[in-house]
């Protein structure tokens, strides 16, 4: 045991040092990024090589209910092989015993990827860049709320109680004062990160009441995507240690701005390690023009991907932070897709599109798509725009069902991200769609009840 123990990461043998490990949790991300697996003993888990999970998890909706994916053989839950990688071997601190997490990858009988698996998806993605020489590197920014229990989902959301013993207040971006408001959840962040080996670049206020970002260092986009799996869970337990919530919705509240996960994207040659978004002489490239032609291009196709609930449009509002078009542009916020201040060498593409509440793997995943899209075809974007954003026409589909009728449609997309995945990825949220028409909400029998 001792042996399987010692090829660990450091953090988990630091987290180790002195103590008994008891547990072993053996998990995998579903569809909408849940953690879903079993808690095995550890002398248990150091004697097996996988174990078994049906495929019907990834079949499952956000309620719980099932969307008809399971193919030609019917519901059968046929049991996939899971099998632990080992470097992403990590504490969960919160736990009263002493426990490791470990992400496993899904495979069937015959030892393929199971390709509806969100971390396969990134997988698959990743590989077609190696293909072409190319090394991708993102960095993720997530953003979300600390927020008051809510134990009713009839009340509305509220803003979890400071420190100073009142309630968040918005419109206090980047403030230190905000920040310490929140100081004893962060420092809980900032301790279990660090017993999970997680660097974090930065945490900061955002505009909304209660909101905060955090950045991470950038890097491969797998083991990103593992972090900000990771992230969201040990988020969620240091709120709960301290009587509160975190929230990862894209719009939990009115009239606050909604959570993004902006995704920033560079390309390395494999062979020179330099970013072919620079030329010899520091000039944008080709090759960066195509990436944000093909986010331009085939974005819309993916807003399913990076909106997936019917919560997540409600963040695409004018004047609140969020874009509301395609357009791009250097170090402008306003924009869809925006290039930051950065010298030559960091040069990178930002999509402002995706909220906080989508798969990590499979929004990367689908980031990564649109912009290889642009590579192969050689896509050209339009001009760089000029000005405030908002004040340009709205190209954003405001629905999910819209969303949806694009993305069945984007056989270019398909290809990229698996034909199989955006089989079964299209029947679970049009399954999750027509759950939530079937609930009729409070501004409906407020203004429709007597009225109409």
């Amino acid at each position: 045991m001792a042996d399987w123990k010692d090829t660990l990461p450091d953090a988990a043998q630091s987290y180790l040092e002195g103590r008994r490990l008891d547990e072993v949790e053996c998990i995998i991300a579903d569809l909408p990024g849940i953690a879903r697996g079993k808690a095995v003993p550890a002398s248990k888990f150091a004697r097996q090589q996988h174990f078994h999970l049906p495929d019907s998890i990834f079949y499952q909706t956000i309620t719980g209910d099932w969307g008809e994916a399971a193919g030609e053989e019917g519901f059968i839950e046929r049991d996939m092989i899971l099998r632990p990688d080992m470097s992403t071997t990590t504490a969960a601190p919160w736990t009263g015993d002493w426990t490791l997490q470990v992400i496993h990858d899904a495979f069937d009988r015959e030892g393929e990827p199971i390709p509806c698996a969100p971390r396969n998806v990134l997988k698959r993605v990743v590989d077609l860049y190696h293909q072409r020489g190319l090394k991708p590197v993102v960095a993720p920014e997530m953003e979300f709320f600390l927020v008051a229990r809510n134990l009713d989902p009839a009340h509305e959301i509220q803003p979890m109680m400071g420190r100073s013993g009142r309630p968040a207040a918005a419109r206090q971006a980047y403030s230190m004062t905000a920040v310490d408001e929140f100081g004893p959840v962060i420092d809980d962040i900032y301790d279990f990160a660090e017993a999970q080996g997680f660097e974090i670049d930065g945490i900061t206020q955002e505009g909304g009441a209660g909101q905060l970002e955090i950045n991470l260092r950038h890097g491969s986009p797998v083991k990103l995507a593992d972090e900000v799996f990771y992230f969201k869970r040990l988020i969620r337990e240091a709120a709960l240690k301290h009587d509160c919530f975190a929230t990862f919705m894209a719009k939990p509240i009115e009239d606050e701005p909604g959570s993004s996960m902006h995704i920033h994207h560079s390309l390395l040659d494999m062979d020179t390690g330099q970013n072919i978004f620079a030329g010899p002489d520091g000039e944008a490239t080709d090759a960066f023009y195509h990436f944000i032609g093909g986010l331009q291009k085939h974005l819309p196709d993916a807003i399913a991907i990076f909106a997936p609930y019917v919560n997540s449009y409600r963040r695409y509002v004018k004047d609140h932070a969020a874009p509301i078009n395609l357009a791009w542009a250097r170090d402008n916020r306003t924009t869809g897709i925006r290039v930051p201040l950065a010298s030559p060498e960091a040069r990178r593409v930002e999509n402002r599109l995706a909220g906080m509440d989508c798969n990590p793997y499979l929004g990367i995943a689908a980031s990564l798509a649109c912009g290889l899209l642009g590579l192969q075809n050689e896509t050209k974007p339009d001009a760089e725009f000029k000005g405030d954003a908002y004040e340009g026409e709205a190209d954003i589909p405001r629905v999910l069902g819209s969303a949806l009728e694009l993305f069945d449609n984007a056989e270019d997309l398909h290809a990229i991200l698996g034909p199989e995945f955006a089989r079964v990825y299209s029947i679970v949220k049009r399954a999750e769609y027509d759950e939530f028409l079937q609930v009729i909400s409070p501004w409906e029998r407020e203004h429709l009840l007597l009225n109409v």
